[in-house]
C-alpha cells in the first residue's frame, strides 16, 4: 500500500468476478509504462511495470524483502505474503525462488485481477487462500511452516493495517519457521504506527528493526523468530552486498541504515 498519483484515472473492471461476499471492487490505472492496483481510491495497492512484470515497481515492496539479509533462500521453508496486491512480490518471489510460495488474500477479486491484468503465474507452487488473514494465521495446521513472511493488508481507506492487535503478531510468530523473520509494511507518520510497533515489540520480544521510512510515508519493519544472531557489520554489508547483486535490491542502504543499532561493530537480532 502506498499513494501515489497517476495520470489515469483509476477505472472499475467489470470482468472480475463478484464474491458471495462484499468485497472492495479492484480498479486499475497506467501511467508511463506502470499498472496500478487500486481499490476505487488514489491509494496504490500494488504496481507493475508492464515491459518487465517480475520487477519490484514500489521502494516499500522492495524493502519487504529486506529479511534477505539475515536468511539464505536455498535453506528456507515456504515463503508466505498476506495480501497479494498487485502480485509485485508473489511474481519476484516465483521467479528468484524455487520454495512454495504462500499467499493469505481477502478478496478473491484480486486474485482474478492478478491473473488477468498483472501476470501473475499460476504455477502449482503458487497457493493462495483466500481469507482473513486474522483468522488463517489462528490455524494451528499454518504454524511452524514460513520461514518469511511478508505482511501488508490495508483496505481502500488506508487508515493503517486492518490487522495490527498483539495476538495477530503472537500468531504471525507462531506461522514462522523455528527460524523465521517477518516483513510488515506500516505508514510510519499514522497514528497506528505506535501500536504497531508497541504489539509487534511484546509479540517478538523486542527483537525488531526498522528501516528507513520512505517518502510515500511507508515504514518497513523487520521482526525475528529463533536463536539470537549477532553479525558483524563487516558481515551485514558483505550479505548486503551479494544480495544486491543477485536480486538487484537495494541491499546495502538497508544495511547501512542497520549500523547504528549495532554495538562494538556486532548487530545483534
Amino acid at each position: 500500500m502506498s499513494k501515489i498519483h497517476s495520470e489515469t484515472s483509476p477505472s472499475s473492471l467489470r470482468k472480475a468476478k463478484k464474491s458471495v461476499v462484499e468485497h472492495e471492487p479492484p480498479t486499475i490505472s497506467e501511467s508511463a509504462g506502470i499498472r496500478y492496483l487500486h481499490f476505487g481510491t488514489e491509494w496504490v495497492q500494488g504496481a507493475m511495470w508492464i515491459r518487465q512484470p517480475a520487477e519490484l515497481v514500489l521502494e516499500y515492496t522492495a524493502q519487504m524483502m529486506a529479511w534477505l539479509l539475515f536468511l539464505e533462500p536455498a535453506r528456507t521453508q515456504q515463503i508466505g505474503m498476506f495480501g497479494l496486491g498487485a502480485g509485485s512480490l508473489a511474481r519476484f518471489c516465483l521467479k528468484h525462488f524455487r520454495q512454495t510460495i504462500q499467499v493469505v488474500e481477502w478478496n478473491p477479486q484480486v486474485t482474478t485481477v492478478c491473473q488477468l491484468y498483472f501476470k501473475l503465474p499460476q504455477p502449482k507452487r503458487l497457493l493462495i487462500d483466500h481469507a482473513d488473514a486474522g483468522v488463517w494465521v489462528g490455524d494451528v495446521a499454518h504454524h511452524g511452516q514460513q520461514a518469511a513472511l511478508m505482511v501488508d493488508i490495508y483496505d481502500a481507506d488506508a487508515r493503517g493495517p486492518v490487522r495490527d492487535s498483539l495476538e495477530f503478531y503472537q500468531q504471525c510468530r507462531a506461522v514462522l519457521a523455528d527460524v523465521g523473520v517477518l516483513t510488515v509494511n506500516l505508514f510510519g507518520a499514522h497514528e497506528s504506527y505506535a501500536r504497531n510497533i508497541r504489539n509487534l515489540s511484546q509479540a517478538f520480544e523486542g527483537r525488531i528493526l526498522t528501516l528507513p521510512q520512505i517518502d510515500a510515508g511507508n515504514q518497513v519493519v523487520l521482526a525475528f523468530k529463533g536463536p539470537e544472531m549477532s553479525v558483524s557489520i563487516e558481515q551485514l554489508l558483505l550479505r548486503a552486498e551479494e544480495v544486491e547483486s543477485v536480486y538487484h535490491l537495494p541491499a546495502r542502504r538497508w544495511a547501512r541504515s542497520m549500523i547504528g543499532r549495532a554495538h562494538n561493530g556486532i548487530l545483534t537480532v
